[in-house]
């Protein structure tokens, strides 16, 4: 039987070369899997299913390129992921937690997070062709980054699971910080891009005996670890800004710097879009 012209096919593909689509799939299971724990108020594998799915966002694009394994559709796929694991998802366990208690206003902090997530993806999908400014620029994004911000908002409910109800459990201070994160997500606010960051000879063994203990501080202490790692990050923010102006060679009074935008060589955005 002779194909109709005009009608596209999948190529035959090696198992190895699927296996970045199948962890960004795992990663998009692991966040709708938050949802459903959110509904049945299982608060504590919720998070954890957030977190899982942002670590195969951190593997599917690196994975992708060691296996030289990009294609426009992974690509796809990756930034649908990150809008459901990062976007929809945190925002629906805020709800289902305490924003639902407020009617009107706390379903409005969602949906204003949830568009700005969107927003963000489709801004960055953008951009990924613009090669015209300086390569130091790839060091940065440009706001924060999706898998990051779904870890800033659920900051109050990470509070919460670490300290007991009656501090952080506050629908209003709930949808405040949704509202400010969402605000982050679409600024023009330079972050740095960790995955650029290269450790010096000397520093490896030190780095390897951090996350080491890192890890021993999340199996031990999980909801208080969690909460040192966001507010390091948030640390970090003005750090980045004071370090992107001075590679721009501007101070702060000065015109404002080119947006931070994307290196071709390394297009996925906290493997927010992996080519694969």
């Amino acid at each position: 039987m002779r194909r109709r012209p005009g009608v596209a096919r999948l190529r035959d593909q090696s198992f190895n070369r699927l296996i970045p689509n199948i962890l960004t799939l795992l990663a998009l299971c692991a966040g709708l899997t938050s949802i459903r724990f959110g509904l049945n108020e299982r608060w504590e594998a919720a998070v954890v299913a957030i977190m899982i799915a942002a670590i195969l966002d951190a593997l599917d694009g690196r994975i992708a390129r060691l296996l030289d394994s990009t294609s426009k559709f992974g690509a796809e796929l990756d930034s649908l992921s990150d809008f459901v694991s990062f976007g929809v998802a945190p925002a629906l366990l805020l709800y289902f937690w305490n924003l639902s208690e407020v009617g009107a206003p706390g379903w409005v902090a969602v949906l204003l997070y949830c568009v700005c997530c969107g927003l963000r993806l489709a801004r960055f999908n953008t951009k990924l062709d613009n090669t015209d400014l300086p390569a130091w620029t790839g060091r940065f994004f440009m706001g924060v980054p999706a898998p990051a911000a779904a870890g800033l908002v659920l900051v109050p409910m990470v509070a919460n699971l670490a300290v007991g109800p009656g501090y952080f459990d506050s629908p209003w201070l709930a949808g405040l910080v949704a509202v400010v994160v969402a605000g982050l997500m679409v600024s023009r606010l330079p972050t740095y891009s960790f995955k650029r960051i290269k450790v010096p000879q000397h520093f490896v063994l030190p780095t390897l005996l951090i996350v080491g203990v890192l890890a021993a501080f999340l199996a031990s202490s999980p909801w208080l670890t969690l909460l040192g790692i966001c507010g390091l990050y948030l640390c970090s923010i003005p750090l980045s800004w004071l370090s992107y102006r001075k590679l721009a060679g501007t101070g702060p009074a000065s015109p404002a710097a080119p947006p931070p935008a994307m290196d071709e060589a390394d297009l996925d955005e906290h493997d927010e879009l992996p080519p694969r």
